[in-house]
């Protein structure tokens, strides 16, 4: 139930519920339709009229000409399941459902709308809504809404899962000109979702940018999926609500979902190289940026103003938002220097004086276009009696359009004020710069081009590989979970009965006994040596903070008597009938010129695992003090998390004598990401805190939870990680060995290493163009697969010490698994040893297994030996000498 597109391409449309009373939607979405425009057949559908705005109407759907590409329900929901039959009798593929009410109860007990998704998916019907405003496709003058405004053409795809703000945005957009190349309002999705439409219109030629209205996710695999790809091809921006616990109160109640943390979504949409903004004001200055900026070359922002108040002011919102002010070198200071008053502020913000006319304006913008100092500018204007507003902006439309580097810069401008300053934004706008009222919103409409810019970097950045754990710890680990687990659903361990777990990811956790009362404690105390912590043991008081049930640095056998009984007497009177499993016992740790750190791992209904990373303490408040990250991690991921967290002030970083190991920590998440990964069981961990010596990190107190897992590990997950289990050694005719794996992200500089050892003519034959240096963004896509959609194995050399590549098979499946695109590469010394069969074969039985329909690929009829090996494994092939081409083509799934 994946094909769209006779949604989102229709060439004709019924109207059920059609209606000649105004204000009815059967009325307003048939008059929509008419005035848009659209040339396909319009057929309304109703008993009650003989012709609803001047259209032949049909007394019901079996009397339908022909079948419609798209059905828009105006109904009641009482009569929906009725419908949903008949369309699916008549063959209707694409339904939009209006109703708000289709949760409602059927009179066979069970909600109207699960029955109609069930009728549509046995019929292979895709539906848009319940609670949609409707579709609108300016290209095609397609206007299937319930909208009280429609849409211009442009440029921009919007999908919200909120009407109201479907309307808010068009009103807003026509107002400033800004048009859409498709505008889809998807209510509750019950069928058709964010994931669904991304992979539709990353690849539409009308959408360069696509921007989502997002109150919840329900399906995490497959939207990280499609929007990590569609954000390879196009600018994506995210509005997302409920960023507190009351708006995601709000957000369940609008369109369902679970109770997701908002750091969550944040770690999600930063992760797929999307970008986010925060309201509504951010997304209009947003949708406005990207419909007329350029791609950015870098981050410095040269400011040229007439005024100094606005410019601070602008500083500050650029340097709080972490973006870098333009440094001016010495010529270009000197050229300004020849132009400028005295007087102006020979730095950057180009204080002009306020009696700067439109020429200085000009003569400025030249000096910065004609420089290499900045990669943005920001042109600022308060009113002003010497320079004429809509003269001023004229002139530097004239300039801009003058210049031969003006294509260079991104060029934002910030004209203040109402009534004298409309008109000029209004030029501005008109020929294609975006313009902002105040110098605040100018700069977030900048950095919101930054920080896109830093997410895609995110994407395309090679990590580094971390020490894994060896698989006979890793299988200790997994026999150690099965024993705590055994004839238990669900256990809850502290720090003293997970040390062993933990030490088999190599964490260094602190020496820990355990005492059951007051005197065992001074016991155990004098056995490992003072100073020594003693901590309150209770599976029922989640914070032993709540009855101060941590005591540090006792230094002495009645310090302990007397802090253990105390504990103990506060925990009994505090909490009656908690269980108190007595009392932890620890040597004191070296916390003097240390970081204390929290780390968590908690398991989400939407997202699953997601690792949370703050400084933790007794007022830890996870949706507000940590960041957080997906699993699996790698170097690169892991640090970002460590990074983003530090500039988040998460963690708040102490002048040590010795600071945190950046990489040290990093690895340790890496760690804690395959414990997550490989151990399903792994319910909640929560480490508080882990103590940061600078290359040392030990934990000192920590506490997990276990839940007994059945199924594939792996679809617990929202990003698939490495499949392990595809990996296998096989020999080649020469009795050499290679080992056939998944590709790595990590394998960016042998992959660039193989291709070097590839001929120019085998390289031809593969991309059908003469092919010179891959840089690192087209590396990076080669080896930053999506192991949930497509495939590359490659084959090792395990003879060499670094694990040569010498050939890599691809499998790039389509969204709806039907198709898979295949190519095979082999190192040109190294034909005839039978790789490229053995290549062949594991694609095949990869794409088998997946349930793909069928492989297609293309070559050339002068590559033989491609042509000849894919007919021996059973491809058809389709030669086209007049293009120059061979299509092959393997069914794996016969219908």
């Amino acid at each position: 139930m994946n094909n769209l597109s006779r949604l989102l391409k229709p060439t004709s449309i019924t109207v059920i519920g059609a209606s000649t009373q105004k204000m009815r939607a059967g009325n307003i979405v048939m008059k929509n339709l008419l005035q848009g425009g659209f040339e396909g057949a319009i057929m309304p559908v109703t008993p009650k009229y003989n012709a609803v705005c001047g259209v032949l109407a049909y007394p019901d759907i079996d009397s339908l000409p022909i079948v419609p590409d798209v059905a828009i329900l105006c109904t009641n929901a009482q009569r929906n399941i009725e419908i949903f039959t008949q369309l699916a009798n008549k063959g209707v593929k694409s339904v939009i459902v209006i109703s708000s009410d289709m949760v409602d109860i059927s009179s066979t007990g069970e909600p109207i709308q699960d029955l109609c998704v069930a009728i549509a998916r046995r019929s292979g019907m895709r539906v848009l809504g319940p609670n949609s405003l409707g579709i609108i496709l300016p290209w095609l003058n397609f206007n299937a809404s319930f909208s009280p405004v429609s849409a211009q053409k442009g440029k921009i795809a919007f999908i919200s899962q909120s009407a109201a703000m479907c309307t808010t945005i068009l009103d807003w957009a026509n107002d400033k000109n800004i048009g859409f190349s498709a505008f889809i309002s998807l209510g509750n999705s019950v069928d058709i979702d964010f994931a669904d439409l991304l992979d539709h219109l990353s690849t539409d030629t009308h959408t360069e940018a696509i921007l989502l209205y997002v109150d919840s996710i329900k399906d995490a695999r497959r939207f990280m999926s499609a929007a990590r790809s569609a954000s390879r091809n196009r600018r994506i921006l995210v509005l997302k609500s409920g960023r507190t616990a009351e708006g995601r109160k709000a957000a369940q109640a609008h369109t369902g979902g679970s109770d997701t943390l908002d750091i969550i979504y944040d770690s999600a949409i930063r992760r797929t190289g999307m970008l986010r903004v925060q309201n509504s004001h951010e997304l209009f200055a947003a949708v406005e940026t990207l419909t007329h900026s350029v791609p950015l070359r870098g981050e410095r922002l040269a400011i040229i103003t007439n005024g100094g108040g606005p410019a601070i002011m602008a500083v500050d919102t650029l340097l709080e938002r972490g973006g870098k002010l333009a440094e001016l070198d010495e010529y270009t200071v000197d050229k300004l220097n020849a132009l400028l008053p005295s007087s102006w502020s020979h730095s950057n913000p180009i204080d002009m004086v306020g009696d700067a006319g439109a020429q200085r304006y000009i003569d400025t913008l030249n000096t910065i276009m004609d420089s290499d100092c900045a990669d943005a500018i920001l042109i600022m204007h308060s009113p002003s009696a010497i320079a004429h507003s809509e003269l001023t902006a004229a002139a530097i439309v004239e300039a801009i359009k003058s210049h031969p580097r003006s294509r260079r810069f991104n060029i934002l401008t910030n004209w203040s004020g109402e009534l004298t300053a409309r008109p000029a934004r209004a030029i501005f706008t008109d020929f294609g710069i975006p313009t902002y009222r105040t110098a605040e919103s100018a700069v977030v409409a900048f950095m919101h081009l930054v920080e896109y810019r830093r997410n895609q970097k995110q994407l395309m950045e090679t990590p580094t590989t971390a020490e894994l754990v060896h698989i006979n710890e890793l299988e200790s680990a997994k026999k150690w979970i099965g024993d705590q687990l055994l004839d238990k659903n669900t256990v809850s361990l502290d720090t003293h009965q997970i040390r062993s777990f933990l030490k088999h990811f190599n964490f260094n956790v602190l020496p820990t006994w355990i005492a059951s009362d007051a005197s065992e404690a001074v016991h155990v105390a004098s056995e490992i040596g003072y100073p020594v912590a003693v901590k309150l043991r209770s599976p029922d008081i989640a914070h032993k903070s709540d009855v101060q049930g941590v005591m540090l640095n006792l230094r002495t056998s009645t310090e302990v008597a007397n802090a253990a009984q105390a504990i103990l007497d506060r925990s009994q009177l505090s909490y009656p009938s908690a269980r108190i499993h007595g009392l932890l016992v620890q040597g004191m740790a070296k916390v003097a010129g240390g970081e204390e750190l929290r780390i968590k791992v908690k398991y989400d209904e939407t997202f699953g695992p997601v690792i949370l990373l703050g400084q933790g303490g007794s007022e830890w408040n996870e949706a507000l003090d940590a960041a957080s990250a997906l699993p699996p991690l790698n170097m690169a991921l892991a640090r970002y998390l460590i990074v983003r967290a530090i500039k988040s002030e998460k963690i708040r970083l102490q002048k040590l004598p010795e600071p945190i190991n950046i990489d040290g920590l990093s690895e340790i998440l890496v760690r804690i990401s395959q414990m997550v990964v490989d151990c399903p069981q792994v319910h909640e961990l929560d480490i508080h805190p882990l103590l940061a010596n600078g290359n040392e990190f030990t934990i000192l107190d920590a506490d997990l939870v276990l839940k007994a897992y059945h199924g594939d590990a792996q679809h617990r997950l929202a990003i698939r990680p490495y499949p392990i289990e595809l990996e296998e050694t096989l020999r080649l005719k020469d009795d050499s060995d290679v080992l056939l794996r998944p590709i790595l992200p990590e394998d960016e500089p042998k992959h660039a290493d193989f291709i070097h050892a590839v001929s120019k003519d085998d390289l031809y034959k593969r991309f059908f163009a003469e092919v010179g240096e891959f840089n690192h963004e087209a590396l990076a896509k080669l080896t930053q697969i999506d192991y949930d959609r497509e495939m590359a194995f490659v084959a090792v050399d395990t003879t060499h010490a670094d694990g040569q590549i010498i050939g890599v098979s691809r499998a790039l499946i389509n969204h709806d698994n039907t198709d898979a695109e295949f190519a095979i590469l082999i190192r040109s010394d190294l034909k005839g040893k039978g790789l490229g069969k053995i290549l062949m074969n594991k694609i095949i039985d990869y794409c088998q297994n997946k349930g793909t329909k069928r492989m297609s690929g293309m070559t050339m009829p002068t590559n033989r030996g491609m042509l000849m090996l894919a007919q021996s494994v059973g491809f058809s092939i389709d030669i086209h000498f007049e293009d120059g081409t061979a299509d092959m083509v393997l069914v794996l799934q016969p219908n």
